[in-house]
C-alpha cells in the first residue's frame, strides 16, 4: 500500500511540474496550450541527446534552459499574437505546434523507443515498510514538493510575481501603472516551458522516449487543471496529486478501466463544482 502511494506521488509530481506551466501560461496569456505535452516531450529527447556526452546533471539545466528559449519564442510568434483570437484558432494552431513538433523529434531521432539512465547517484534504492524504492522516485517526488514551494514564494515575495499577479487578474491596468506585460508574459512563458523541460527530462529515466508520449500525459495535465480550477495553482498542486493516486490506483486494481478513472473523478468534480476545487481563489 505504502508503494503505491508513493508511486502516485511520483505520477503526481510529474503532472504537477507539467500542469502548473499550462496554468502559467494560460493565466498571463490566455493561451490553452495544446503544445504542452511536445514541451515535454522535446525536453526528454534533449536532455537523452545531452546526457550522451555529457552525463544527466549536464542534459538537466539545458534541456531546461532550452525548452525556456523555445517558450519565449513561441510566446513572441504564436502566444502573443493569438491571445486575443477566437479560441478555437488557439487550439487549431497550438495542436498543430504538437504535430509538427512530433515530426520534428520523429526525423532528428527517428520513431523507435529510447531510454535515458537515471544518473548513479540516484540509481540505489531505498527500504521503505519492508520493501525496496527507487530512490530516484523519491528524488521526482522532492523536485514537484520543490517547484511548488518555489512558485509560491516566487509570486508571493518577488516584484516580478506581484506583477505576475496582477497581470493575470487585470492587464490593462498593470499595464497603465508602468508594468511591460508583455515582457512579464514572456517570462512566465519561458517559465511555464522551462518546467516542461524540466519534467520532460526527470520523466525520462522513467518512462521509454517516443514521440507521441506527450500527447499521453498532456491528456491528463488538462485534466489536473480542470479539475484543480483554471488559474489555480494550489488547485493544480492538490489535483496532480489525486490524479497520481487515481491513476496508480488503477492501474493496480482496475487495470481495465484505468484510463477512464481520471475522466469520471473530473465530472464528479465538475458536477459538484463547476469551477474547479479550488477555482477562483488562485
Amino acid at each position: 500500500m505504502v508503494i503505491n502511494v508513493l508511486n502516485g506521488l511520483v505520477y503526481g509530481g510529474l503532472l504537477y511540474i507539467l500542469s502548473v506551466g499550462l496554468v502559467l501560461i494560460f493565466g498571463l496569456r490566455r493561451v490553452v496550450n495544446f503544445a504542452h505535452g511536445s514541451l515535454f516531450m522535446v525536453g526528454g529527447y534533449i536532455a537523452f541527446a545531452v546526457a550522451a556526452h555529457g552525463g544527466f546533471w549536464v542534459a538537466l539545466p539545458v534541456a531546461i534552459a532550452a525548452l525556456a528559449i523555445l517558450g519565449v519564442i513561441l510566446d513572441r510568434f504564436v502566444f502573443r499574437p493569438l491571445q486575443h483570437e477566437d479560441p478555437i484558432a488557439t487550439v487549431l494552431v497550438t495542436f498543430g505546434l504538437l504535430l509538427v513538433l512530433e515530426d520534428v523529434v520523429k526525423t532528428i531521432w527517428g520513431k523507435d523507443f529510447l531510454s535515458l539512465a537515471a544518473p548513479p547517484l540516484l540509481s540505489g534504492t531505498v527500504s521503505i515498510a519492508g520493501e525496496t524504492f527507487p530512490v530516484y522516485r523519491l528524488m521526482v517526488i522532492g523536485v514537484a514538493v520543490l517547484v511548488a514551494a518555489g512558485l509560491s514564494l516566487w509570486l508571493r515575495f518577488s516584484r516580478i510575481g506581484l506583477y505576475v499577479r496582477a497581470s493575470s487578474v487585470d492587464p490593462v491596468t498593470t499595464g497603465m501603472q508602468g508594468v511591460d506585460t508583455d515582457r512579464v508574459s514572456a517570462v512566465v512563458v519561458a517559465i511555464g516551458a522551462g518546467l516542461a523541460g524540466l519534467s520532460g527530462t526527470i520523466a525520462a529515466p522513467l518512462m521509454a522516449l517516443s514521440p507521441s508520449m506527450g500527447s499521453f500525459i498532456l491528456i491528463d495535465s488538462f485534466i489536473v487543471v480542470v479539475v484543480g480550477g483554471l488559474g489555480s495553482f494550489t488547485g493544480a498542486f492538490i489535483a496532480a496529486l489525486l490524479i497520481g493516486q487515481v491513476h496508480n490506483f488503477g492501474i493496480v486494481y482496475v487495470p481495465w478501466a484505468a484510463s477512464l478513472i481520471p475522466f469520471l473523478l473530473m465530472v464528479a468534480v465538475l458536477i459538484w463544482r463547476p469551477t474547479g476545487l479550488a477555482g477562483g481563489r488562485a
